[in-house]
């Protein structure tokens, strides 16, 4: 950590993909979608709630642009900064893109917030551009209540490259890139519960660049890729098979959990997005009747900067794991299937 002693999540009443409007909430403020007018550019759209816009500029090339933007999820500045930028630029991956370039978003409360600590925000943000070899070009900021910051990352991809959420196939293979739990966590952080290796773990996993999705992207056996972030494992899996029209199963003892997230998810420890996004699910999560309450919420656990979810024909599972674990996902795990069916998850 930095030796800036401040306590950024004691500034938020939320931290991290946490702080995401529910998804049933979400779609009851967004609405019914007025008649929009015709853009055959805008190859990915509001549609299918996907990770970014994409915008082919010819057919060669493709834009993709996002933003994400959240409160503390640590109290370390300059992790924080880490967190937020790789979060950010994970929605690029996620469509099989390379960042190109981002824009800061900076909201902070300036009589509150040491000038040095927001300046420690900002150099972590910066690092991760300049890990993902890419500019911070601008941005820009404002006097907040509670401190916020995040990335407007902008990409590119190959039209036929591109990885939409929607287009999983019936008989794909699931695959996980990153161990679940940095809600946990960081919840039991806050309550001063979480151990120094957990905070090493919480680390590592949120400021790991999904720069693997740039590889996935030119595997024809990809059928679809999104990220896991704020609605959990279940909200962006039950994304996925509402887009295709197909029922997703998911074996629980195959996810990946992180080590220090096991044993404070059996405690109890979870951020309140949790029942917030158990309540969006409704009917179309199935649960076996012999799993626990706590491994139910582990997966409707929000993730900040989490891993991507894969949907992959069979033959192609070993390469797809290759990719991950070149890439240094070592968490990276099979954790089910997409099968013809009513749109919902099933959870064994």
């Amino acid at each position: 950590m930095s030796e800036i002693e401040i306590k950024l999540t004691q500034l938020s009443h939320g931290g991290g993909c946490g702080c995401k409007i529910a998804p049933a909430l979400l779609q009851q403020i967004l609405g019914v979608a007025a008649e929009k007018m015709s853009f055959p550019n805008l190859l990915v759209g509001t549609e299918t709630s996907d990770d970014a816009a994409v915008y082919r500029l010819n057919d060669q090339q493709a834009v993709i642009a996002t933003t994400d933007f959240f409160m503390p999820i640590v109290d370390d500045p300059f992790d924080f900064g880490r967190i937020a930028a790789t979060n950010a630029l994970s929605d690029v991956y996620a469509m099989g893109g390379t960042p190109i370039m981002a824009l800061a978003i900076v909201g902070m409360p300036i009589n509150k917030l040491p000038v040095e600590a927001i300046r420690a925000i900002l150099q972590g943000g910066e690092s991760v551009c300049r890990a993902a070899g890419i500019p911070l070009a601008g941005g820009h900021s404002i006097d907040a209540p509670e401190p916020i910051y995040g990335l407007v990352a902008l990409g590119i991809v190959h039209p036929d490259r591109l990885k939409k959420n929607s287009d999983a196939m019936a008989g794909d293979v699931l695959i996980l890139g990153k161990g679940l739990g940095v809600g946990i966590m960081a919840a039991a952080l806050k309550k001063g519960a979480l151990s120094e290796e957990g905070y090493t773990q919480l680390i590592a996993n949120t400021t790991q660049l999904n720069t693997v999705g740039t590889a996935l992207s030119g595997i024809t056996a990809v059928h679809a890729l999104t990220d896991v972030t704020g609605f959990g494992l279940l909200g962006h899996l039950l994304e996925m098979c509402r887009g295709a029209g197909l029922t997703g199963e998911v074996q629980f003892d195959q996810v990946p959990i992180l080590p220090a997230a096991l044993p404070l998810a059996q405690q109890g420890y979870g951020p309140g997005a949790i029942e917030r996004n158990m309540e969006s699910y409704g009917k179309d999560i199935h649960f076996a009747a012999n799993l626990a309450s706590w491994q139910q919420r582990l997966l409707a656990d929000a993730q900040t900067s989490g891993g991507l979810l894969v949907s992959v024909a069979p033959e192609a599972v070993d390469e797809v794991l290759a990719c991950f674990r070149q890439a240094g996902f070592e968490q990276a795990a099979v954790i089910g299937s997409m099968k013809n069916g009513v749109a919902c998850v099933r959870v064994a």
